[in-house]
């Protein structure tokens, strides 16, 4: 094992955060290293503490984004309760909010008070639609931002758009997020100041819908929902098999097509048949390519489909469950389960995706319980126990 410390080893991240966005981000430079105190409301704590109870009592939302964290359950409504944040923020490397837009500004924790006040402080405002604009004072949720976005126009089928089944929106502005600090970081280690990073969930999934938005804008035409095929390329789809799987598989070019007719289809005819030959011809022949397809493969298992395709060069996969996932053997395979604890015990993990230099594994700390950790950090701010029982008692910790 590399005893080369974390990345972020030695830094601190104060973060007013709830939901996903700004947690996710966070529990990220939490596992490369960093400390991170995630201040959260008294009465009840981050919201997504109450989103369910999968994880063992727990919400699976909150156990993903909040490992390795330290609770500070304080009121910041209450000017002590404030002031106690902000001489956390005074000492910190890194602040992250994703409050209602306006709120932060209202309570001076926003990035451009905070960064005039410290100026080597990295200070991250996560929002919706941004700061400014006619949508900046729109609420903004996952499913929300993913129609704005146009996520939704092209997931789903031709008859019924869907949003993603995660969270996309929330993830892609987390992902912003953390490069943002990361980048910011790095600027203020060879400029000693460090600065605002804005980042808007808007902003960041419009940036993911890529080849989709360019090519509207540059003359094409709106790609259609096609479900698990794809638009331009056939075949390209999940297809049965005789156990009631399903098997998908991806032909990229015509040499392909021509092994999985030979090989696979056992129809080696279709390789130069004009209707099928190329994959214009496959696309716009898309019903009987995948008539062709599905034939060969109902009478097969899936794994007697799978090793077919494999072997002759195909592109596929199996169809999995969310169970399945959590059983993949690529996974196990690789070692890339761990467990975290938490308030009710070991919990299992997936391994953060970043393998680092030098073989060390990423910290996965502990899920906090709500306010865990307040007392501890107002000793170290200094105060005695007689003014946290005051705190206590007139309901600013918990």
């Amino acid at each position: 094992m590399s005893t080369q410390p974390l990345p972020l080893d030695g830094m601190t991240v104060v973060a007013v955060e709830q939901a996903v966005a700004a947690p996710f981000a966070t529990r990220q430079l939490a596992d490369l290293g960093a400390r991170v105190i995630k201040v959260e409301r008294p009465d009840g704590g981050d919201f997504a503490r109450g989103y369910d109870t999968a994880a063992r009592g727990l919400a699976s939302h909150f156990v993903w984004c909040n490992r390795g964290k330290e609770s500070l359950a304080v009121d910041l409504k209450d000017a002590r309760g404030l002031a106690v944040v902000r001489r956390l923020v005074a000492d910190a490397d890194v602040f992250v909010q994703n409050l209602a837009q306006g709120a932060a500004a209202r309570l001076g924790l926003d990035a451009a008070t905070l960064c005039a006040a410290h100026p080597r402080l990295v200070a991250v405002d996560i929002s919706g639609y941004g700061p400014a604009g006619p949508y900046a004072h729109k609420r903004a949720y996952d499913m929300l931002v993913q129609c704005e976005a146009g996520l939704v126009s092209v997931t789903g089928t031709p008859g019924q758009p869907v949003k993603s089944g995660i969270p996309a929106a929330d993830i892609a502005a987390a992902m912003y997020a953390f490069s943002g600090v990361l980048a910011a970081l790095l600027r203020r280690a060879t400029t000693g100041r460090g600065g605002r990073v804005e980042i808007s969930m808007l902003d960041s999934l419009s940036e993911w819908m890529g080849h989709p938005l360019h090519q509207v804008m540059h003359g094409g035409t709106t790609p259609a929902r096609t479900g698990l095929a794809h638009s331009v390329i056939a075949p390209y789809d999940a297809y049965p098999t005789v156990d009631g799987q399903r098997v998908l598989l991806s032909v990229q070019n015509d040499r392909e097509w021509r092994r999985l007719a030979e090989q696979v289809l056992r129809r080696p005819e279709l390789a130069d048949d004009p209707d099928f030959a190329t994959n214009t011809a496959r696309t716009a022949n898309r019903k009987r390519t995948d008539d062709a397809v599905a034939r060969a493969l109902a009478g097969l298992s899936c794994e007697e489909a799978l090793a077919g395709l494999e072997k002759a060069g195909i592109a596929c996969a199996r169809l999995n469950s969310v169970a399945d996932v959590a059983a993949h053997p690529q996974l196990a395979a690789r070692d890339r389960w761990r467990e975290v604890d938490s308030p009710v015990g070991a919990l299992r993990a997936l391994l953060p995706p970043i393998s680092l230099p030098g073989g060390a594994e990423l910290r996965m700390g502990a899920v906090p319980a709500l306010g865990e950790h307040t007392d501890a950090l107002l000793r170290a701010l200094g105060m005695t126990d007689g003014q946290t029982a005051v705190l206590r008692r007139d309901g600013v910790i918990a």
